[in-house]
C-alpha cells in the first residue's frame, strides 16, 4: 500500500483509488500532446481515447468530436439512477493538450511521469492531466462502489486549451453548444490549491481571470541602404513604441473578487496591501504574489520582435507581439491605453482576443466546495481569487455558465507552485493528489 506522508490531512480514503488516479495521471503524461498551434497537434486523439476507454469500462458511454484532424475533444453524460434529476448537470470539464517541453532542459524526460522525491514529474503534472486523473479516478470508483453524485454530471476534456481553444472549447461551444447548454455551473483548473500562512491555510478558488489579446503591432517604413539616414526606419519606430508598452505602468483595478481575497489576507496576515504596489506588499506569500500582483491590473507585455533580413538594408516592416490581458470590466480602458502608448502610424491584428470572466462567490456550489476541502483540512478557509491566465472557462462562459477554478491540492508550504505552470520540471506532489481525490469524492456528494 502506498504511503500517503505525513501532510495528508485525512489519510482515510480508499488507497486503491488514488493508486488508480497515480497511474492515470502517469499514462496521460506519457501521452506527449504537446500543443504547437494549429498546424501541428500531437497526442491529443489518443489521450482522448484512453480517457474514453477508462470510461467506457464502467458503463459510462462518451462521444468523440474532432474539430479536425486529431483535435480531439470528449464529451460524456453521468446520470446514473440515484441522481437528483431536478438539479441541472453540473460540467467538469478539463484538457489534455500541454505546452511543449525540451527534454535537456529537464531533470527528467518530461513525458516518462517518473516518480521521485515524493511528486509525479512530467509536462502536464500541475497543468491539467492532475485533475484529469483525479476526476477520472473518482467517477470510476464512484461507479463500481455504486455511489452516485447529487445532480448529473457532463464530463468534457478538451483539446487545444493551451492556444486559447479556438479547436476545442470555443469550437464545441460554436458546433455543438447543446452538448454543454443545460449545465448552469463548471469547475476546472486553476483554482483549490492551498496557500499556507503562519495560523492557517487558505485555499483559492478561482472565480474571475483576465481577458486576453494576444496582437501584432506592424510598423511600416521606407527600404534603404544601411549607411544611409533615414526617417521612415519601421525598426525604429516600433523599437520606440514596444518600448513604451512594456515600460508602461498600468494603474490597479480591483474588482469584487480581488478585494473579497485581499482582505482575506489583510485578516490573516494582520497587515495593510497596497493596492499599487501588491507584489512587494505580498511578498511575504512567495511566488504566488506574481500571479496576484498580475491579476491586479491591466497588461501588455512585449513577446516578439521581427524585422529585416540583411544587415545592411533597412527593411520596410517591423513585426511586434504583445501579450495583452485586461481585468473584467476594464476592456475598453485596455484598448484605449494601448492605443495611446503605441501612437499614430501602426497597424494591431489581433491574434487572438478573448473575454474577462468574473463569477460571485456565492451559491450552493460554492457552499459545497467549502465544506468538502473544510472535512479534508479542518480549520481552513477557501477564499475567491482572480487568476491572470485563461482557461477554457471563456468558452464556457459565452453560454451563460458560471465557472469556478477547483482542482483541490494540499500543496507542501515551500513548493514554488506557480512557477510549475509551463515550467521546467513539472511536477505534483502525490500527497497534493491523493487530497485532492478525497476532496473531489466529498464534493460530488454535495455539488
Amino acid at each position: 500500500m502506498r504511503e500517503l506522508g505525513a501532510n495528508d490531512v485525512s489519510p482515510t480514503y480508499n488507497e486503491r483509488v488514488i493508486d488508480d488516479a497515480l497511474a492515470q495521471l502517469g499514462d496521460l503524461i506519457r501521452f506527449d500532446t504537446s500543443n504547437f498551434g494549429p498546424g501541428e497537434a500531437r497526442g491529443e486523439r489518443e489521450a482522448a481515447e484512453y480517457i474514453a476507454g477508462k470510461l467506457d469500462e464502467v458503463g459510462i458511454g462518451c462521444r468523440l468530436l474532432e474539430s479536425a484532424p486529431r483535435r480531439t475533444t470528449l464529451v460524456a453524460e453521468w446520470a446514473p439512477a440515484g441522481v437528483d434529476e431536478s438539479v441541472p448537470p453540473l460540467l467538469i470539464h478539463g484538457h489534455t493538450d500541454v505546452v511543449p517541453a525540451v527534454k535537456e532542459d529537464w531533470q527528467v524526460d518530461p513525458f516518462s511521469a517518473a516518480e521521485q522525491d515524493g511528486c509525479i514529474w512530467g509536462r502536464g503534472a500541475v497543468d491539467m492531466k492532475d485533475f484529469d486523473a483525479m476526476v477520472l479516478a473518482v467517477v470510476r470508483d464512484r461507479v463500481r462502489t455504486h455511489r452516485p453524485p447529487r445532480r448529473p454530471i457532463r464530463l468534457v476534456f478538451t483539446a487545444d486549451e493551451e492556444c486559447g481553444g479556438k479547436f476545442g472549447s470555443h469550437w464545441l461551444v460554436d458546433n455543438h453548444p447543446e452538448l454543454v447548454a443545460d449545465c448552469p455551473e463548471a469547475i476546472g483548473e486553476v483554482g483549490g490549491f492551498s496557500l499556507t500562512l503562519p495560523d492557517r491555510r487558505m485555499y483559492l478558488i478561482q472565480t474571475a481571470e483576465k481577458g486576453l489579446a494576444w496582437l501584432r503591432v506592424i510598423a511600416t517604413g521606407k527600404t534603404g541602404h544601411g549607411s544611409f539616414r533615414n526617417a521612415e526606419n519601421a525598426v525604429t519606430d516600433l523599437a520606440q513604441a514596444i518600448a513604451r508598452v512594456g515600460a508602461h505602468r498600468w494603474p490597479p483595478r480591483i474588482t469584487v473578487t480581488q478585494r473579497r481575497f485581499l482582505d482575506a489576507l489583510e485578516d490573516a496576515l494582520q497587515i495593510q496591501i497596497n493596492y499599487d504596489d501588491a507584489e512587494t506588499t505580498l511578498g511575504c506569500l512567495g511566488s504566488i504574489s506574481r500571479m496576484i500582483g498580475a491579476a491586479m491590473s491591466n497588461s501588455a507585455n512585449p513577446t516578439l520582435l521581427q524585422a529585416g533580413y540583411k544587415l545592411n538594408v533597412i527593411p520596410g516592416q517591423a513585426i511586434g507581439g504583445l501579450d495583452g490581458r485586461f481585468i473584467p470590466g476594464y476592456e475598453d480602458e485596455f484598448w484605449a491605453t494601448l492605443n495611446e502608448l503605441l501612437g499614430e502610424g501602426f497597424r494591431i491584428e489581433p491574434e487572438q482576443v478573448d473575454v474577462a470572466v468574473e463569477t460571485d462567490f456565492s451559491g450552493a456550489l460554492v457552499d459545497a466546495m467549502t465544506a468538502s476541502l473544510q472535512a479534508e483540512d479542518p480549520g481552513s478557509i477557501a477564499v475567491p481569487y482572480m487568476t491572470s491566465v485563461g482557461t477554457d472557462a471563456k468558452a464556457w462562459s459565452r453560454l451563460g455558465i458560471r465557472c469556478f477554478g477547483f482542482a483541490p491540492l494540499l500543496l507542501p508550504p515551500d513548493i514554488d507552485f506557480v512557477s510549475l505552470f509551463h515550467g521546467v520540471d513539472e511536477r505534483i506532489p502525490v500527497t497534493a493528489l491523493a487530497f485532492g481525490v478525497r476532496v473531489l469524492d466529498r464534493f460530488l456528494d454535495a455539488a
